[in-house]
């Protein structure tokens, strides 16, 4: 299970349909809408999931 870097919601990686790469780690998101907030400022969300 990974954390969705944007809402905190518990993903299951390897059945979600949302990812994106930034800084050589891939994240999972729970929607797409919550991928798409990251991708606007991955910087901001990816400090917050290490």
């Amino acid at each position: 299970m990974a954390k969705d870097p944007v809402c905190n919601m518990e993903v299951k990686e390897s059945e979600s349909k949302f990812k994106s790469q930034h800084g050589g780690k891939t994240y999972s998101f729970c929607s797409e809408e919550c991928k798409e907030t990251f991708e606007e400022k991955p910087e901001q969300y990816a400090a917050g999931a290490a």
